[in-house]
């Protein structure tokens, strides 16, 4: 049987039909329920050793925290995040105090499990997310001030796309995500 390692058309369509937008509908806003759901799928995302080490801030327009965290968005982000109906900070604890893990090495994969629950079920909700790092971090966390163990590490936006997916989008191919990272590939 022969694979052909190029079709996508057998991927589930919340896969396939994501994309991360450009442009948000200021109007397409987040509610309380929408939020709610959008947590619950990020906390049933895997860790290691069920430590779960992620947090979240979600803040919506008009929202208080909102008006502390759009400032510290780059220029690059600034032109879209903020007309998001939500942004959530994504938070990673490394350090467990009172815990037998001291330092978690897994912390920002599980994190990035928990964001791809999240962006699923955003998706799923007909809802359009775009990830992103492009804020001043040391600005935020200065204004945030997260606990201690606690690291900001990217962001979300969510809400409605005003912008329609791309006709056509550039990936690497199955065949290399399998062979580029070796040298001599395993046998």
């Amino acid at each position: 049987m022969s694979l052909d390692l190029q079709r996508t058309d057998q991927v589930h369509a919340l896969l396939a039909n994501r994309f991360s937008p450009y442009a948000f509908d200021p109007s397409g806003l987040v509610d309380d329920h929408a939020l709610h759901l959008l947590l619950e799928a990020a906390r049933w995302a895997p860790s290691a050793g069920n430590s779960q080490p992620w947090g979240f801030l979600p803040v919506r327009p008009g929202e208080p925290d909102h008006a502390r965290v759009v400032p510290h968005l780059a220029p690059s982000s600034a032109r879209w995040a903020k007309d998001a109906g939500l942004l959530v900070v994504a938070l990673t604890r490394r350090y467990v105090e009172d815990s037998d893990i001291l330092y978690s090495e897994f912390a920002d994969y599980d994190l990035g499990q928990a964001v791809a629950h999240m962006g699923l079920q955003a998706q799923a909700m007909g809802l359009a997310t775009h990830q992103f790092r492009a804020f001043d971090l040391e600005a935020l966390a200065a204004e945030l001030r997260p606990n201690p163990g606690w690291e900001i590490v990217s962001m979300i936006a969510i809400g409605k796309a005003a912008d329609e997916p791309p006709a056509r989008r550039e990936r690497r191919s199955a065949v290399d995500l399998r062979t580029a990272p070796w040298s001599t590939p395993p046998a």
